[in-house]
């Protein structure tokens, strides 16, 4: 069976939180002291037991030794922006992009490790360059520049390589609301930064007024999670609760994370009450808004979309527009058809599929992490494709052909497997 881990993101996400809860769920702090300690910086890792709300969890706060006030974690109390208001007082403990990548690079995690970490911490740089509209070389890391950052981020990447989870799923982020302050002034939270790492992701406020997602937190979670949602079905094996700093009445400032194996036939909560086709022909629309469209029924939870070529009545040729969907879901992409398109009605049939398992495993190739997708029946497997997405990344960000980084991926999987 598939191992999987879910994290439930109810009260936001930071870095300490999910290393937190990561050692809660059994990784070993000996272990991860190892790994950390290989980064050269000279700093200690306090792991104690606190309560939140009624709930035990374990606390991870990171000092540097050559500082006499602790770094204040970025959590979900006074936000990871306190780094900024008092940057000040020790900006001896940012670390330039370059610098990070050579602690890394030296450190003791695994190629695959390194290779992820450095992009993490790449994908941040991006973030921070696009909003302040500065190059990649030039981008100041006033947040993920900071030791316990740091810390935090390659702690979250050995963690995670240790659990070996075949799939990780997220539930949507809590972001909270108010303001933080940070080093350019007063923003609304989520701050700029985190918000643009949570592209793609689904998030909302409960109304509690304050910074629950930190920039750590967000990319993290956005770089781990496969897919988000409710629990997926699963046979638990270990639970890790992650506290923030701050204690909410009524609360509980907590990241919780689940670890266990897929259960039955690998059918998710998302598809348990069966699938729906929804179809509708058109023939007289724009055909540049069936992008878009296909985004937003993506987006809304459908399956599959696909376009079909043909020929309507009065010999008007046009477009047959099929969804496969999971029937909680009808409503919803029912409303996206009858809004972005022209049609004015839609059919429905109830089918049945039977799919693989399907289980993502990385491999490390030049330039970066692909992510394979392994589809098996009984164990054996059927197929194995690196994810296209990534390959397009990988390519990108190294100069390779496209191909070339696909190649490579499926010749390190292979290589992987044949041990």
């Amino acid at each position: 069976m598939a191992r999987v881990i879910y994290l439930d993101c109810f009260s936001g996400a930071a870095g300490d939180m999910l290393l937190a809860a990561f050692i809660d769920a059994g990784l070993p702090v000996e272990a991860l002291r190892q790994a950390l300690g290989s980064l050269g910086v000279d700093h200690d890792v306090e792991v104690t037991r606190v309560v939140r709300a009624g709930i035990g969890a374990t606390h991870f706060k990171v000092r540097d030794k050559h500082d006499h006030h602790h770094h204040h974690h970025h959590d979900p109390s006074h936000g990871h922006h306190d780094h900024h208001a008092d940057h000040h007082h020790h900006a001896h403990g940012h670390h330039t992009l370059a610098e990070i990548n050579h602690l890394i690079e030296r450190s003791s995690l695994s190629a695959a490790g390194k290779a992820r970490a450095i992009e993490l911490f790449g994908r941040i740089g991006e973030a921070e360059a696009a909003i302040h509209e500065t190059t990649l070389d030039k981008v100041h890391l006033h947040e993920v520049g900071a030791l316990d950052s740091i810390i935090d981020i390659v702690g979250a990447v050995f963690a995670l390589e240790w659990f070996g989870a075949d799939d990780i799923v997220a539930s949507p982020l809590n972001v909270g609301s108010g303001t933080v302050q940070i080093a350019h002034g007063t923003f609304p939270v989520p701050a700029p930064a985190t918000l643009r790492l949570l592209r793609g992701v689904p998030v909302y406020s409960s109304g509690l007024a304050s910074e629950l997602v930190t920039p750590t937190g967000a990319l993290i979670v956005s770089a781990y999670a496969r897919s988000y949602g409710p629990m997926p079905s699963m046979s638990v094996d270990r639970v890790g609760y992650g506290a923030g700093t701050k204690d909410f009445e009524g609360v509980p400032n907590v990241l919780r994370v689940v670890v266990g194996e897929r259960t039955g036939a690998q059918v998710d909560a998302q598809t348990s009450g069966g699938i729906v086709e929804v179809v509708c022909e058109i023939d007289d629309m724009n055909p540049q808004l069936f992008g878009p469209v296909t985004e937003l029924l993506v987006n809304a939870g459908a399956l599959d979309v696909f376009l079909t070529s043909v020929q309507m009545k009065k010999g008007r040729p046009g477009t047959l527009l099929t969804v496969l969907a999971p029937e909680t879901g009808r409503t919803a992409i029912t409303e996206i058809l009858f809004r972005e398109t022209t049609t004015i009605g839609v059919r429905f049939h109830r089918v049945e599929r039977e799919t693989l398992d399907r289980r993502w495993q990385n491999v490390s190739v030049n330039g970066g992490i692909v992510r394979i997708k392994v589809a098996e029946r009984n164990g054996v497997v059927m197929n194995a494709a690196p994810e296209f997405d990534d390959c397009v990344r990988v390519a990108t960000a190294s100069g390779q052909p496209v191909k070339a980084v696909q190649a490579g991926a499926l010749r390190a999987w292979l290589d992987l497997n044949s041990k």
